[in-house]
């Protein structure tokens, strides 16, 4: 079928110009436009297009002049938002990606174009394909290596969602109403270990890097948890690698939640009681100063602990479980059919046969 529109006229492109067999295309052909094609008329609506390409070395900027061209005959037709310029959409002009669980789409990062252009000319087209077949929201991994695609993706409306040491997630949401992404993690997540041995000794450390107000303080060895990592393993890490002392953790006997800490997030800081299971002291020098067992008493009277009211509660609640008048969150593992993974669940009742905690 063949269509006819403003007279006749025709447009050349100069790049790649190669001498070869002339084609003739018309609109349904035109939909399988190749890059294999060395030289072609394409008449639209009586509209004469040429082009010629080299066949020789179909690369993306050859495909980069095809899209060029056709785009600039799309325009022609009835301005940049005609919907007659979808019929220039190739299958390969659409980012390869997979949907998520949510009616949206994750851009498989792999399989980026390499060329900026070619990226830039895609992502327009996906957002509009994706448009169509009603998706929300639009997850878009670009490796640090990508980087200059950044700013191709800022323009089309895409926004920063998070960071990583290899990568930045953006995110577009399509819909016209309120944005439903989940957005970026809120918390930072913390431990402390109080680990006490059968002469009543407290596991101490003092950091080499600390603020003035702790400057000499005796402290339980602390630390964060790292990504995919369990509370209890992350607490018997912590002590191992500030002190080298080995522990079994027992349970988890409290836990704070504070508001705007590090880089504004909130911050969870579980205090776990763990068992020694070796003696012998052996600091890390990178971060810890100093590392000793304490008479729990002497620990108990440094003049900071007094002072301060959360650090007081939390060695009040310490003792309290080491002298069996306090039951803590024991770890269980258990699968949930939600998921199908095995978690974490904490908790204690008293008359489990395998807690040695009594309750008053």
């Amino acid at each position: 079928m063949e269509l006819a529109l403003l007279g006749s006229k025709s447009f050349s492109s100069t790049s790649e110009m190669m001498l070869s067999s002339p084609c003739f295309v018309n609109s349904t052909q035109l939909l399988k436009f190749s890059p294999q094609l060395s030289s072609c008329r394409v008449v639209f609506a009586g509209f004469s297009l040429r082009g010629s390409y080299s066949s020789t070395s179909p690369n993306e900027t050859t495909s980069a002049s095809q899209h060029r061209v056709l785009d600039s005959y799309a325009r022609r037709i009835n301005g940049t938002s005609s919907p007659i310029s979808t019929l220039f959409l190739k299958k390969d002009r659409v980012l390869d990606a997979f949907d998520d669980e949510y009616e949206g789409v994750v851009v498989n990062p792999e399989l980026l174009p390499s060329n900026p252009h070619v990226f830039a000319s895609a992502l327009r087209s996906s957002l509009h394909h994706w448009k169509l077949k009603g998706k929300k929201g639009v997850w878009l991994k670009l490796p640090v290596e990508r980087s200059e695609l950044v700013p191709l993706a800022v323009q089309e409306g895409f926004e920063y969602h998070h960071a990583e040491k290899g990568y930045l997630m953006m995110t577009y949401w399509i819909p016209e109403e309120p944005c439903l992404l989940p957005s970026n993690a809120t918390h930072h997540v913390g431990v402390g270990s109080f680990v006490i041995n059968d002469r009543d000794e407290v596991l101490v450390v003092q950091e080499k890097h600390s603020t003035l107000d702790l400057l000499n303080l005796w402290k339980i060895p602390t630390g964060f948890i790292l990504e995919s990592e369990e509370i209890y393993t992350g607490a018997v890490r912590e002590v191992k690698e500030e002190t080298g002392i080995d522990t079994e953790f027992v349970e988890v006997v409290a836990f704070r939640h504070a508001q705007k800490v590090s880089f504004e997030k909130s911050d969870l800081f579980f205090v776990c009681m763990l068992k020694p299971t070796s003696t012998e002291i052996v600091v890390d020098d990178l971060e810890i100063q100093a590392a000793k067992w304490m008479p729990l008493e002497e620990f108990v009277k440094q003049p900071l602990i007094q002072s301060d009211s959360m650090f007081k509660k939390i060695i009040d609640i310490c003792i309290a479980r080491h002298g069996m008048r306090y039951c803590g969150l024991s770890v269980h593992q258990l699968v949930s059919r939600f998921d199908g993974k095995l978690s974490s669940l904490y908790f204690n009742m008293v008359e489990d046969d395998h807690s040695d905690c009594r309750a008053e």
